[in-house]
């Protein structure tokens, strides 16, 4: 027989309070349930929340039926109901997905059945003279319209969702690192270093790993075998050049080129403000550094020039680097999202979500949406 959680314990710790965790906490939180959220950082999303592009995807590139084709699309669907409730700033501009060399047409084709299949909408391909009346700027042979991508205020919903969060009971714990976890008959004990490395012990009925860059580390921690599993995760960095303005170039709709190997692309954004910026590429790293090399100017140009001709190298300025939680190593194929209940790995009342990259912030609330289901079934 289970035992009973005590008194002084929480129904669910959430660990990490980026857009996954507050997305959690905020679906998860009602009377009668508690849940506390642990952030070793001393504010919510600061992690790989903070540094990303802040698009809301369509859904297109990923495998039908793969985890982040399903929580992609429905996650848009669900952030864009969340935001006009909520009034958090977000706007549908659409994406042109380009092809600038004539054997990177037949990509297009394959995106648009792609899309088609993990139930898109919105999706159109266009010819030249469509492109060019679109994004005069823009120079490519065919792409692919998607009308629902679009960007959002990453923080403002990120706020949101802890004023959701913490109106339903939700208590916030920051600067609050996990560094052991252990199974409990009624759950888990989770030891947490805090401020002045204070420690406490912290019971939980169920614990849901949403720690970002460590949440192979944290589900280490709950005796699962990562590598066995294949949940190790591989930090990747990505950095972005900004548009100056001097540039006289202007854009309305995000501009992609076709899939590269370890990613879309250096890709144009924009963002609320219509302020443009290219990136990101793709490298591997052994350790976290955010700091861009303004020599890199050089290769992003090459890369962006291809579909927006009238780019000067001068135009290009250092912006910011973000290191996102990869499962695919280096060479290797297309890796899911693990967003599961882990019962069947050993760990019961465990919810592992690793490897949580883009696009994660565009699937968040069908993420939370899934962990509730479990939690309430």
């Amino acid at each position: 027989m289970r035992e009973r959680l005590p008194e002084s314990g929480f129904d669910v710790v959430v660990i990490g309070a980026g857009v996954i965790g507050l997305s959690i906490a905020a679906m998860l939180g009602k009377p009668g349930r508690s849940v506390l959220v642990c952030e070793r950082e001393p504010a919510v999303a600061r992690g790989i929340t903070s540094r990303n592009s802040e698009v809301v995807h369509a859904g297109i590139y990923y495998p039908a039926h793969s985890a982040k084709a399903e929580l992609s699309v429905r996650g848009r669907e669900l952030l864009y109901a969340w935001c006009r409730e909520k009034r958090v700033e977000a706007k549908r501009l659409g994406k042109l997905i380009v092809a600038t060399r004539s054997e990177e047409e037949a990509i297009l084709d394959d995106l648009l059945a792609r899309g088609l299949a993990n139930g898109v909408v919105g999706l159109e391909l266009i010819d030249a003279k469509e492109i060019s009346r679109l994004e005069p700027a823009v120079s490519a042979r065919r792409a692919l319209l998607s009308r629902e991508t679009g960007i959002v205020d990453g923080h403002g919903l990120c706020l949101s969702l802890l004023a959701a969060a913490e109106s339903q009971g939700v208590v916030l714990s920051v600067e609050s690192r996990v560094r052991a976890i252990e199974s409990r008959a009624y759950g888990w004990s989770i030891e947490v270093e805090g401020a002045g490395e204070r420690i406490e012990r912290i019971d939980a009925g169920l614990v849901v790993d949403a720690a970002g860059l460590e949440a192979d580390r944290v589900a280490g921690l709950a005796g699962l075998d990562v590598d066995r599993l294949g949940w190790r995760q591989y930090p990747c960095k990505g950095d972005y050049f900004s548009l100056g303005a001097s540039s006289g170039i202007e854009l309305r709709h995000l501009i992609y080129p076709v899939p590269q190997e370890a990613g879309l692309g250096i890709h144009a954004t924009l963002d609320l403000a219509n302020h443009i910026r290219f990136g990101p590429d793709v490298r591997y790293v052994d350790t976290i550094d955010f700091e861009v090399d303004p020599a890199k100017a050089a290769d992003f140009h090459g890369a962006i020039s291809r579909y927006l001709p009238g780019l000067r190298e001068r135009d290009l300025q250092p912006d910011y680097a973000g290191i996102r939680p990869k499962l695919a190593g280096p060479g290797e194929g297309f890796r899911d999202f693990v967003v599961e209940e882990c019962s069947a790995h050993g760990a019961p009342a465990f919810v592992a979500c690793i490897g949580i990259e883009s696009p994660g912030l565009t699937a968040a609330l069908a993420i939370a949406e899934r962990v509730a289901g479990w939690v309430s079934g």
